[in-house]
């Protein structure tokens, strides 16, 4: 059924798109958008929207929706209506899951749970290695004919070096990327923290910076070696930042995201928040996160990625030392960063942009057009209160993943609603059709 979204803002910095207007989705994609009216199709439903945002649907590069295997932490069902909740109409899941995604037949149980049961657009991310046990390639190419949108294995780094150079040249001859998930596990040992003055407050083993920094220098070497594009998972520090800047003066294929959670919060927040703050890597210092913040704004930093990771309440009950890492952040991602824009540290077009036309821009337009507002792009948008205040409760997540160290806080800017393939998967209550 066409959808009008009528008397928005539309803004899609990417486009120069900023004007007050209106959009028509006709078919899963955008037939018109400008400042006037236009006569509604017969049967068309109407979305009114003044004084919001109309922005085009967010892109997450990096998630966990946990199933096949975890469904007790979430499900395709539960993680896509977060997402939705959250303004993302596309999703990448890693392929940790259990089987993890290294056949086809795995990724096809996926993409068909998806098609009964998504909210949103999910693609799949497969295993570098089978079983994600670091010691035999899988067969990437079957892989990639299966609908993946690039390899990882996520959670734990490729170790071995020869093994990484393999990936990334049999990737580089297929066209997709590598995405790598940097630590070096031998000096990450059974860390749960950044190493630094809160490690030695709480008597913790902590997690260096050199722990990511070895691992990404590394790979950086490798895609430079052969060519294939390597995509670093969550930066985290300071020194990261800076080997991926040099790379990119380089001339190398590399690339690198940044999540909300290391944007936004810090080791303190271990000390304030226990395990519900327990992420790998983990939070850094005030330097990191400027420095983050410095490399979206140069775009040494290509998007912003939630890294979704639902857990049980029971497992983050195990305390700070026994519980898993993850942080449940769909649902409080714009919220959160929008901080960075209320305070003046990220321009607001620039936030749009690395949650939108930055990651389709990796994706390629092998699953249609993403990430904008353009005409025949698809009818993916998301309409947004910047400056609406909300608190965060946790109980009426989407998710079954209530961990978060955000539960409870005020935050400004707030999800109003969203559509993907011009149907509305998510709307506010105070947003009427």
């Amino acid at each position: 059924m066409p959808l009008l979204v009528r008397g928005g803002r539309l803004f899609d910095p990417a486009q120069g798109i900023d004007d007050t207007g209106g959009l028509l989705i006709d078919g899963g994609t955008i037939s018109w958008l400008g400042e006037g009216e236009v006569l509604p199709p017969s049967g068309c439903d109407i979305l009114p929207v003044q004084g919001f945002l109309v922005c085009p649907g967010f892109i997450d590069l990096h998630c966990h929706l946990r199933e096949p295997g975890f469904e007790e932490k979430e499900t395709i069902s539960t993680g896509t209506l977060a997402a939705a909740g959250g303004g993302f109409t596309t999703v990448c899941c890693m392929p940790n899951t259990e089987p993890p995604l290294d056949n086809r037949a795995t990724i096809k149980r996926v993409l068909t749970t998806v098609a009964e049961e998504g909210m949103v657009r999910v693609l799949p991310v497969g295993c570098i290695t089978k079983g994600r046990k670091g010691e035999e390639l899988v067969d990437m190419a079957e892989l990639a004919s299966a609908g993946v949108i690039g390899f990882s294995d996520d959670g734990d780094p490729v170790t071995d070096s020869a093994l990484m150079e393999r990936a990334l040249r049999i990737a580089r001859s297929i066209g997709l990327p590598v995405i790598e998930h940097c630590e070096d596990k031998a000096l990450t040992g059974d860390g749960v923290l950044n190493e630094g003055v809160v490690s030695v407050r709480l008597g913790l083993r902590g997690i260096s910076a050199a722990a990511e920094e070895i691992m990404v220098a590394r790979n950086i070497g490798l895609a430079g070696s052969t060519g294939g594009h390597l995509h670093v998972a969550h930066v985290s520090t300071k020194g990261s930042v800076e080997l991926v800047r040099r790379a990119k003066q380089e001339g190398l294929n590399v690339t690198a995201e940044v999540t909300p959670h290391h944007l936004t919060l810090t080791e303190e927040e271990v000390a304030a928040c226990g395990a519900n703050a327990r992420v790998n890597p983990p939070l850094r210092t005030e330097q990191d996160i400027a420095a983050l913040i410095e490399g979206l704004v140069d775009d040494t930093i290509d998007a912003i990625a939630t890294d979704h990771a639902p857990h049980t309440e029971a497992e983050k009950n195990r305390g700070l030392e026994q519980a898993p890492s993850g942080i449940s952040g769909f649902e409080t991602a714009f919220g959160a960063l929008m901080s960075l824009v209320h305070t003046g540290r990220l321009p607001l077009p620039t936030l749009i942009r690395k949650l939108t036309s930055a990651p389709a821009a990796l994706l390629g337009e092998r699953f249609g057009k993403l990430g904008t507002l353009e005409i025949g792009a698809a009818g993916d948008i998301v309409i947004i209160d910047p400056d609406m205040e909300w608190v965060v409760d946790t109980t009426k997540f989407a998710s079954k993943g209530r961990n978060t160290p955000l539960a409870g806080r005020t935050l400004k800017g707030r999800v109003m609603a969203t559509v993907c393939g011009g149907k509305v998967v998510y709307r506010d209550e105070s947003v009427r059709c």
